[in-house]
This record gives structure tokens, C-alpha cells and sequence, in this order.
């Protein structure tokens, strides 16, 4: 009984291991919007032909590999807290944020840490919500 209690909390410590850090910030001098639902927030890779307006900014911060969808969900919900349509993808790279360094002092090895970053311009169409 008890190696099946082992396995099911490696199992679990195994699964989070991947996380999403995210946060946002509204611009200046753009007026405060009430949320929107996350589930109607559009993630875009280009700026809309639309007319919108910007009103923040998304940062997200995925350590390990989680799915991609707890990614895109993690921008839907910051874009939505700032009452969002839409987040346009403007920054996804993967670089190197530090090093490791191990071993003694006369055999040492250095290995890279890197660290994906996200940024998102957070949207709102215009005339919408006026029309309906």
C-alpha cells in the first residue's frame, strides 16, 4: 500500500513541475475597463485590422514545459482583468538567463538556464460595445 502512495505523490510532484507565471499592467492614461470573460478573449499573432485601442500589457513566464493551452489561458485571463477583446503576441523567445556551475574548483562545468518570456499588447475594439 504504501509504494502506491509513493507513486502517485511522484507522479503528482512530477506534474508540477511545469507552472505559468503571468501578470499585466495597464497603460497610461487609458481609461479602466470592467472584465471581460476570459473564455472571449482572442489571442492573436497580428494586429488587428480593426479599430481598437491598446490598453496594457501581458507578461507570461512558463517555467518546464507546460501545454500550450495553460499558456494561451494564462494570457486570456490577465487580458480579460484589464477588460480586453484581444491579446497580439509580441514577444516569444526563449534565452539564456543564467548559469549553473558545478563540480569542484579545478573541474568545474557550466551549464545554461533558460527562460522563456511572453509579452502580449492587451486590446479593445472600438464602437463595439457602444453599437450593442
Amino acid at each position: 500500500m504504501k509504494k502506491i502512495w509513493l507513486a502517485a505523490a511522484v507522479a503528482v510532484s512530477c506534474v508540477s513541475c511545469s507552472s505559468v507565471s503571468s501578470s499585466s499592467e495597464r497603460l497610461i492614461g487609458v481609461p479602466a475597463f470592467p472584465p471581460t470573460r476570459p473564455e472571449s478573449v482572442v489571442i492573436l499573432r497580428h494586429e488587428p485590422r480593426k479599430p481598437h485601442e491598446r490598453i496594457g500589457h501581458v507578461y507570461v513566464e512558463p517555467s518546464g514545459t507546460p501545454p500550450v493551452e495553460e499558456i494561451e489561458q494564462a494570457i486570456r485571463v490577465e487580458a480579460a482583468k484589464l477588460g480586453a477583446d484581444a491579446a497580439v503576441i509580441v514577444f516569444d523567445r526563449t534565452r539564456r538567463v543564467g548559469t549553473i556551475v558545478e563540480g569542484p574548483w579545478w573541474n568545474r562545468r557550466a551549464y545554461p538556464v533558460t527562460g522563456r518570456k511572453i509579452v502580449a499588447v492587451a486590446i479593445r475594439y472600438r464602437g463595439e460595445r457602444e453599437a450593442g
